[in-house]
């Protein structure tokens, strides 16, 4: 049986529908996988005669999934229509999943400012796919390679929070649950093993206290605790030591205490091939790493190589699956 990938547009006044038909364009055909697009149909359509692609969309392999509500030809950046739609199509896509409609969904990038301007209530992709299938135990993940094919997998213990909350709403629990996520991410890739490393919180790990609490009081015991539940895990390692030895392949894995500290060595070591993947949700998620890109869209010059690589790994993991 063929996979089903669903794949959302994202923000159509951003780069989300030109990188999806990019994306599809560049995968084999025929493979073992029929798309199905998740948005405005009739923007797909001239889309793809205007960068000249020949997608056969509404074939059986790419099917088209509209809802009928077909959006204005003419929409300013972040326009309040769009940002609508864009949600709508991801409840679309939870709630195909959910109904094994579809076996994993791919998501084209949103802009959240956008979204709570046109007044939705919304924190991220990875908050709204938790929500709607009712998982709070999600995290989430980064991961790509760099040229010469050496990895980052990144965990996230907290995620899209001001950085001054994020040393009141880090607890042990979050760390636990990012480490578990991450080591049953590396199993889920087929990796032979599952070491993880886990970041301290304050520079040099708080040097001693010098810097903060936070590492022997909340980080070593969340370590602590995972060892002796069997997992392989190294820490607290100064986060500007850790990447280094993970990319170096002493690790599989590395768990970050916030945003930035591990999106910006992951995007500096793999821009243009990094993933988002929800870890823990009962359906295979990924995303490209990046934005809307307002500046660039309709220009026809977006890189789907994110894309590419989003969709590869949903279908790597779909496979994996479905073999059991």
């Amino acid at each position: 049986m063929p996979l089903r990938i669903g794949l959302t547009i994202g923000d159509v006044t951003g780069i989300g529908p030109e990188i999806a038909l990019k994306a599809v364009a560049a995968e084999p055909a025929p493979d073992d996988t029929c798309y199905r697009f998740i948005g405005d149909s009739t923007r797909l359509r001239l889309l793809n005669e205007t960068l000249k692609l020949g997608l056969p969309l509404g074939s059986e392999r790419l099917a088209l999934h509209d809802t009928g509500n077909a959006l204005p030809a003419q929409l300013d950046s972040g326009a309040p229509e769009a940002a609508r739609a864009a949600v709508h199509w991801l409840g679309l896509a939870a709630d195909m999943c959910l109904a094994r409609e579809l076996d994993a969904v791919v998501t084209a990038p949103v802009n959240k400012e956008a979204i709570v301007r046109a007044g939705i209530p919304f924190v991220g992709q990875t908050e709204f796919f938790s929500e709607r299938a009712k998982a709070d135990r999600t995290v989430m993940m980064l991961l790509g390679h760099d040229e010469r094919g050496r990895w980052l997998r990144v965990a996230l213990a907290t995620v899209h929070l001001a950085l001054r909350e994020v040393p009141v709403k880090l607890t042990a629990g979050k760390i636990q649950l990012a480490i578990e996520r991450a080591a049953e991410a590396c199993r889920d890739l087929g990796l032979s093993r599952a070491r993880v490393a886990v970041c301290g919180l304050n520079p040099h790990c708080g040097e001693g206290g010098e810097f903060g609490d936070d590492e022997p009081r909340i980080v070593e015991p969340a370590i602590a605790a995972m060892r002796q539940r069997g997992f392989d895990v190294a820490g607290p390692i100064s986060g500007d030591t850790a990447f280094h030895h993970s990319l170096h392949g002493e690790f599989d894995a590395v768990v970050a205490m916030y945003h930035d500290q591990g999106l910006a060595p992951l995007k500096t070591v793999a821009f243009d091939t990094g993933v988002n993947w929800t870890l823990g949700l009962p359906f295979i998620r990924t995303s490209p790493d990046h934005g809307t890109a307002y500046n660039i869209a309709g220009q026809g010059i977006a890189n789907p190589s994110s894309m590419i690589s989003a969709i590869r790994l949903a279908k790597q993991l779909a496979r994996a699956k479905a073999r059991g």
